[in-house]
């Protein structure tokens, strides 16, 4: 085993693997209720119970496709890099799809499997490079930060801390409100910790708030912390079921938007934890086919299950920084998943006031990627300005794309630099035209 995972060649041992993987559990756990809490938008009061998914489900499928993943991953690729559901695809798949759009979890999850198969072709064939070198990297940056701000907007939605006003649109909410009170308690205590780099920050974080919701009386007390696995009847499958109503141009987008965001956050990913663990030759990055087929395939197994697009996990740079170099520590991080999967009593502790701080916090870590964007050329802060903004005002991730990718080709054409649009940029003018003439109300 030390062979395969080339413990020698990479200066490593099973010690600091294992503490690599237990640190990359930590760090990114927060998506075991976290994803549960967004997918069945457990916010949504008035939300009739067959349009919501099944919470303790979606847990069980969050908790296995994660382990999946980052098994495939570390076995296969060898690399350090956990997955789990990706943050902003879980909130494109609720509040866009489900909520905004009116379609039903199931068919978004036939989606996700759309978008998980196609990109296990995309990898297969070799066509991953050219689609990458064709998006613009500004627009890769707008799209990353402009989830970070929708993230964010829904963490303090859900925290009570912005409400609707009548008069304009949004506004301050009662900050005396118990909830909300604690919700900006966790947002305290979850910056201190990422402050002071502590591993597992949001983690912990949520640990902390839920504690001290349940010592004011504002969150129950768990009647077990340790119980039975859930059931994955309610939405294993579905997504096969539901493979005939996917078929609209309505769907077309939404799988483009999945695959789009997917593919790029995995590929920013695999290059960023890679470099940090100094895995990177020649500028290239090794058996990247292998890290981004095992990506895919944890998407496909994830849908199957019943949870939104599975990706790498930025988190798992927190491993690296502990000592993690070989794909043993991914091993490590999905055993860990696994035993988590007999946790499910806590998901009652886990309320939208403790998980809002960890929106607000991760929506803070994805804007990061303003400062990579050239403001200062107009043709280029136009598309990616517009695909920021549009986001989080929309309340729909597919729409701010789709209003970056349409003026990124006008701004560039009226600037004179036609020669550096690539034609699959003209494509995406056309569907994303074509998406407000025929979808958009």
């Amino acid at each position: 085993m030390k062979r395969y995972f080339q413990f020698e060649e990479l200066n490593t041992n099973y010690k600091k693997e294992f503490i690599a993987g237990l640190t990359t559990f930590l760090s990114m756990a927060y998506i075991l209720f976290v994803n549960p809490d967004t997918l069945s938008l457990a916010v949504i009061t008035d939300l009739p119970e067959d349009l919501r998914m099944p919470k303790e489900a979606i847990f069980t499928a969050t908790a296995i496709a994660a382990a999946f993943g980052s098994l495939l991953m570390g076995i296969i690729a060898r690399y350090p890099i956990a997955l789990a559901p990706g943050m902003g695809l879980n909130a494109f798949f609720s509040y866009t799809v489900v909520l905004g759009m009116g379609i039903p979890w199931q068919t978004a999850l036939s989606g996700v499997l759309v978008s998980g198969l196609f990109f296990i072709v995309l990898t297969l064939s070799g066509i991953r490079e050219k689609i990458i070198n064709a998006i613009p990297a500004e627009l890769k940056f707008a799209v990353a930060a402009g989830i970070g701000l929708f993230i964010a907007f829904i963490g303090f939605q859900n925290a009570g801390i912005i409400v609707n006003n009548d008069a304009t649109l949004v506004s301050l909410g009662d900050l005396t409100h118990g909830p909300t009170l604690l919700a900006i308690f966790g947002v305290l205590i979850t910056v201190v910790l990422m402050v002071k780099g502590v591993n597992g920050g949001i983690f912990i974080g949520m640990l902390i708030t839920a504690i001290v919701g349940m010592i004011f009386g504002l969150i129950g007390f768990p009647t077990a912390v340790v119980g039975s696995v859930p059931s994955l009847a309610p939405t294993f499958g579905a997504a096969f079921m539901h493979l005939g109503d996917i078929f609209t141009i309505q769907m077309l987008v939404v799988i483009l938007t999945f695959l789009f965001v997917d593919f790029f956050d995995t590929a920013g990913t695999l290059v960023a934890v890679a470099n940090q663990a100094g895995l990177m030759k020649n500028n290239k990055l090794p058996r990247a086919g292998k890290a981004l087929f095992a990506d895919s395939a944890a998407t496909v197994v994830g849908a199957t299950l019943g949870t939104s697009t599975t990706t790498s996990y930025i988190e798992s740079s927190a491993g690296v920084a502990a000592g993690g170099r070989s794909g043993f520590a991914s091993v490590v991080t999905a055993g860990f998943f696994l035993i988590a999967l007999f946790f499910s009593p806590l998901l009652g502790v886990i309320t939208p006031a403790v998980t809002a701080p960890a929106l607000i916090i991760v929506g803070i870590l994805m804007v990061g990627a303003l400062g990579e964007i050239e403001w200062k050329k107009f043709e280029i802060a136009v598309p990616a300005f517009l695909t920021i903004i549009a986001m989080p005002l929309t309340y729909s991730i597919a729409t701010g794309i789709a209003v970056g990718f349409i003026f990124y080709p006008i701004t560039m054409i009226m600037k004179g630099r036609t020669k550096e649009i690539h034609p699959i940029m003209y494509g995406m003018f056309v569907i994303f035209i074509m998406y407000f003439v025929f979808l958009v109300e």
